[in-house]
Formats: structure tokens, sequence, C-alpha cells
């Protein structure tokens, strides 16, 4: 399918692989999309900065960038960051079409309806979209596809005048009348307010007073603080609503200015704030700031999980905003067609973005038209030609996330005399499409039953969220492919024996391996090494200061299953692969706080005894501070101490081996995939099934001493 995507300072146009629809969601064959003059042009404008410029104005990116040098190094930082600049990157947020296919647990759509979608990252300018539910609502009859795909920037600007609570009479200055100002203006007026318009530009002016507006203000021509205070007998405005964008911190205190004393002044647009105590307090203002759409924007739980706000509680949430709005453009309340002055065939996006830039006239809005959709959604794009090479495992990608692109994807690259990457698959087209792009796979696709069915792959690398790991590695290895899943290997013991069943049946089944890496780090090497001749048990302390993570974070929900069995079981096989003995017991105890904000699941201590007589010991806690270093190990044994520093460091006392030390951290990621693809070759387990079997139970084991609302009834986890 075509999709825009926005690339050095440029809008192009690329083949994607089409999405699948996801549960929860419908799929929309797009008729319209429309172009945010704002949003969308300011993200074009940025993607063509030089790194510097655009660091310098994306502080929190950056931040972000030093963390993964801190964690991955500079080289796959460098290589991660330029890869993803050179992909470019979806854009747009408002869209309409038809519905192709609906998703489980959806019944308030049905194939064929119309609709209208919002959701940056998800109404984006393509062929094909795939919409949760909260972010899609029918269009009503008499409103074509070319009105409704504004549906955003109508809620928008609705929000906006929600914030304000106009009541009748009232008058409300709106300052800016770009799309977002023309339909505030019209909500205004519906309400049966008197609207002052200030703008500089005289045909915007001149359009706002056909859809309502008593007086327009050019701030060019005149004082138009001045010309509102005599609009309004010498008060002032009751509201001002700032739909304006740019830079200067006076279009705000110019906003404050024209208000009345105790009145209201809502921001929709993007201005300086750089606030005066002055402009504020001696008027006792209200200052308000309008987020998007509505109640329920960036909610994941609302967006993507479908979990609506009760009417009763939360009148207008940011669905029932669309809906409202299409229903005025039905009515005949809202005249959108004078605001949708140009429409570009989606071919020529290009064009129709370059028509926003520059210093000239641009039109109010822009829209795309799509020509409808025929035959099956295409859901993989052909990108190389190249035959796989003899004698090196041939690779597939399902869930190519940023693990995978920082991780596994670079280290395969350096080991191309094992490995040839054949075909990525990820939930969203344009990821896959970038990164079989960026390694030179043959095809990219947003179907497992794609790469499945692909007889030449050999392996699989499954990197989704962790709820799909147990069901992908099921498919896969019953599609004879050998299977790399990252941790943790199952989400629950269900999906743990259904694993463990298929080896039942198929003792000689595909290879699995679980990315317990640590294991194979250096520096667990060397204690390794140091302690090769011990003669008594092991006793191991493990710490490991996590840091603090969101409770809306995904890792705490349904799809994450909680930090103990998505992270804790890489210590709980390192465990394992340091002892000589099998589990003989599992104890954990976790904080009692009645703060949400301290997590039981975040803050535990967990002991593992063995057969040999060892005993380790994990503390793993999100209550320290982040600047303190993660990961530290001590192991005690024969006399011996070995003591590992976040796999930077090793240093060992009473012993005559040798510590180790790196630059950077290095926790085995490279040494792993090394050794599965010799042992691939050999035939060969790299950690035997039984060892990735025992530490997953361990930590389903420690979740249910730990976490009260685990419903598990199985024969170790009660």
């Amino acid at each position: 399918m075509k999709q825009v995507l926005i690339r050095a300072g440029a809008a192009i146009v690329d083949e994607i692989p089409a999405p699948q629809v996801s549960a929860g969601s419908v799929l929309v064959a797009v008729s319209h999309s429309c172009i945010s003059v704002g949003t969308e042009m300011a993200g074009v404008r940025s993607s063509g900065m030089p790194l510097y410029r655009r660091a310098l104005a994306q502080p929190d990116n950056v931040k972000r960038v030093l963390e993964m040098v801190k964690d991955q190094g500079l080289r796959k930082t460098v290589d991660r960051v330029s890869g993803k600049l050179a992909a470019g990157s979806p854009t747009g947020y408002s869209a309409a079409g038809t519905v192709i296919a609906v998703g489980a647990g959806v019944e308030i759509f049905k194939v064929g309806d119309q609709v209208a979608c919002a959701g940056a990252g998800i109404a984006n300018h393509a062929e094909i979209i795939d919409v949760p539910v909260n972010l899609a609502v029918a269009i009503p009859d008499g409103v074509s596809t070319r009105q409704a795909c504004t549906v955003t920037l109508g809620a928008i600007a609705m929000q906006g005048v929600r914030r304000a609570v106009p009541t009748l009479g009232e008058t409300i200055v709106v300052v800016g009348l770009g799309v977002l100002g023309q339909l505030t203006v019209q909500f205004l007026v519906a309400n049966g307010c008197r609207v002052i318009g200030v703008d500089p530009d005289p045909e915007r002016l001149a359009l706002a007073k056909s859809l309502g507006m008593e007086f327009g203000v050019s701030p060019l021509e005149t004082d138009y603080v001045a010309r509102v205070t005599q609009l309004t007998d010498g008060f002032g405005a009751d509201a001002v609503i700032v739909t304006a964008a740019g830079s200067s911190d006076e279009i705000i205190s110019l906003a404050f200015k024209a208000a009345r004393k105790k009145a209201r002044v809502i921001l929709v647009g993007d201005v300086g704030l750089d606030l005066k105590r002055g402009d504020i307090y001696t008027k006792e203002l209200d200052f308000l700031v309008s987020c998007s759409y509505g109640p329920g924007r960036y909610d994941a739980n609302y967006e993507v999980g479908g979990q609506d706000y009760p009417i009763a509680y939360v009148r207008w949430t940011e669905n029932r905003n669309m809906q409202a709005y299409l229903e005025l453009i039905a009515r005949g309340r809202i005249q959108i067609d004078a605001i949708v002055e140009t429409v570009f065939p989606i071919a020529q996006a290009g064009a129709a973005f370059d028509s926003l830039k520059g210093t000239g006239r641009k039109p109010l809005s822009v829209i795309l038209e799509y020509a409808p959709t025929e035959g099956s959604p295409q859901r993989i794009v052909r990108l190389a030609s190249h035959r796989p090479a003899a004698g090196r495992t041939q690779v597939g990608v399902i869930g190519a996330g940023s693990f995978v692109q920082g991780m596994h994807l670079p280290n395969m690259a350096k080991l191309s005399d094992r490995f040839q990457l054949r075909g990525v698959m990820s939930r969203t087209g344009t990821t896959a499409n970038a990164v079989a792009t960026q390694y030179e796979a043959q095809y990219a696709t947003t179907s497992v039953d794609e790469l499945l069915g692909d007889a030449e792959i050999d392996m699989v690398i499954i990197a989704t969220r962790h709820d799909l790991h147990a069901d992908a590695t099921l498919r896969s290895l019953e599609a004879g492919k050998h299977v790399l899943v990252e941790k943790p290997l199952a989400l629950t013991p269900e999906g743990l024996e259904r694993i463990e069943d298929f080896y039942r049946r198929n003792p000689n089944g595909p290879v699995l391996l679980t990315g317990f890496n640590r294991r194979f780090a250096p520096g667990v090497s060397a204690i390794r090494q140091a302690m090769v001749d011990r003669t008594s048990p092991l006793i191991v302390s493990y710490r490991m200061n996590a840091g603090h993570i969101p409770g809306d974070h995904w890792v705490h929900g349904a799809e994450g299953g909680g930090r103990n069995i998505g992270e804790a079981c890489h210590i709980y096989d390192l465990f394992i692969s340091l002892s000589n003995g099998e589990v003989a017991d599992v104890t954990a105890h976790a904080i009692s706080s009645e703060s949400d904000h301290w997590r039981a699941q975040d803050n535990f201590a967990a002991t593992v005894s063995f057969t040999d007589g060892s005993v380790c010991s994990l503390i793993y806690t999100a209550l320290g501070a982040r600047d303190f270093p993660k990961e530290r190990m001590d192991v005690f044994g024969s006399g011996m101490v070995g003591s590992l520093d976040d796999y930077k460091t090793v240093t060992v006392h009473g012993s005559k081996a040798r510590g180790w030390s790196a630059a950077a951290s290095n926790k085995g990621h490279m040494d792993m995939l090394r050794q599965f693809g010799e042992d691939l070759r050999e035939g060969r387990w790299t950690i035997p099934l039984e060892e990735q079997v025992a530490a997953t139970r361990i930590s389903h084991r420690v979740e249910a001493l730990i976490n009260p609302s685990a419903a598990w009834v199985d024969g170790s986890i009660v």
C-alpha cells in the first residue's frame, strides 16, 4: 500500500506492507486524510534540521540517546539513530474511509461502515490503517469522507471551546484564524457567543466573518487589545481562545491583556510560554490548556485498550467530541467546505506538503485523496533479490521493536558469516519496511503467516511484547523453525506447559533459545572460570537497582506481565547457570506500601536454593536512585569471592584468577548469538530446554508469592 513518510525535510510516498486488524480495532481503507498545517509541517521542518539543531530543540530525545549510549555503547547508538532517520517516519492523524475488517471484540462497527478516525501514529496518511474503536466514529448520513477526514481538527477545536465554558451572549476573542481558529469561531457562534477574531491575514478575517464572526481585527493595522476593550464597553473579553502558533511569548501576553477581570484564557495552539505574573495576577485570570481532542487523549487504556469513560462522569471524551463534530456538520451548523481548500491525490503527497511551505499564502487545509482499494491488502513488500547464501542461517524477525533494532540485528550483521536476514515482520508496516531496508532483508511484512510459511527461513527471532511470546514460539516451532525468543519464554504456567508438551511430542524438534544472555556475559564467564574448581556450594547475592517505571507503562500490564517475570527471569537463569544442582526451593517477599507508586512487583527479594547446597538471592528494587549503578553480583565459594559491577568490571579475591573489565556494559548478547549460530550448525542446544523451563518456573513461583492477584492454579504455583 502507499503511505506518506517524512524524511530529510520532505514528504515522500513509499510502498509499505498493509497492517493486520488488531483485537479491539477496525481496519479502514482510507478515502481521504487531512494534513495538519501546524503539527505535521513542524515535523517536516524538524526532519530537515542538522542533528545538533534537532538535539537543541528536543532535549528529552537527547536524554534518551545518552541513556542508550550508556547502556549499549556509542557505535550501536549511532547506527540505530542513523537508521531511524534514514527510514523516515509516518505522519498524519486525521482520516476517513470504509471499514474492511473488524478485530476481535469489536461490536459497534461492521465491514462496509464509513468511519472517521483520529490519532497520531494511527490515522496516518496511508491507504489502509488499523484503528482502535475509541479513535473511530461512524460518519453520519449526508457527511462525505472528504468532510469527515477533518474530524481530529474538529475535536481539537471543540475541546478548546469546552475548556472556555462559553455561555450565551458572552464576547470571546479567537486569536489565530487558521483552520482551528475558523472551526472555533463556528463553535462559539453555535453557542450563541459574540466572536472577535484576530489574525494578520485579511482573507482569513473575511472568511471568518462569512462564517459568523462579528468583528475581525488585524494586529498589523491596529492595537487589537484596545479594539477589544472598545468593543466590550471597556471591560475586555469574557474569554480568549488562542489557536495561533508561534514562538513569541507576546501572543499569550496580549491574550491576557485582552481579557476582562476573572476571565478565562485557553491555549489550544503552540506559542511561547514565558508568562508574566503581572498579566495574570491583577485580573485574577484563569489560564487553561486544552489537551488535544479531549478526555482520553494520551491514556493508553482509553485509546488503545478501548476502556471508555462513563458518560455520567465524563460527558465529553475525545470520541464523543469527534461524534459531536460530525453531527454538527450533518446538521449544517459547521461549514467545513469553505475551509477545505485543496485536494491532492496520495501519489502527489510531496506536492501537497510543499504547498504548505514557504512564506507566501498557504491553504488553510490540504486533503489527500485515495483511490478505492481493490483486492486483498498486500501484506508483504519485496525489497531485494539476493539469494540465500550457502552455509548461513536464514533468519526471520517477528516483532521489530527497539530492542531488536538496537541489539540483535546489529550483532547479527557482525556475524554475517553465520546469519543472513531474510524477512522482517512487524505489526506496523513502516517499522517492518524501515528495518528490512536498513539491514538488507529480502522482504518486509505485517503477516506472521508470510514469515512462517517461507520455506527458506531456518530460524526466527521473536521480540514481540511479552504476552505474545509463548504463542509465537509455539507457532514457529510447529512451522519447523529454530527459535530465539526474547525473555520471558512464557508469561503463564499454561503457556510454558504448551511449549513443554510440544517437545514431549517432538523430542527432536527445532532448537529453542530464550534470550537469557547474562549467562554468556564475559564478566560472568570470568567469575565462572575463577571458580571452576570450587568444592563448596555457592552463595550468590545479586542486586538490581532497576529504577522506577510509571504504573501505566505496558510492562506492568497484561502485555508485559510485570518486571519479575519480564526481567528478573534473567537473573534466575544466571543462578541456574552458576550452580551445579537443580532447583530445590523458591521463597520471596515483597515490600508493603500504602502508596501505589511503590509496587510490590517492583520491590522484592527472592531466594532460590539448589540441590547442590547453593543459595542464590536477588534483591530487585525500584526504590533506588537512577544514578546509582544498576546491577551488582557477588559470588562466594571455596574461599573465593567474585564481584561483577554493572557488567563492566570483575574483581576476584582469594584466587590467582584475573579479573576482567570493559569500557561499556557487556551483558552477553553478542556472545549468546555467536554461540547459538555455532550450535545450530552442530545441532546442539545453547541452553538446555530444562534450564530454560526452570528459570521461567522460578519467575512464576516468585510472582505467586509477591503478587496476590496472580490467579494461577498449577502444580507449583498456588
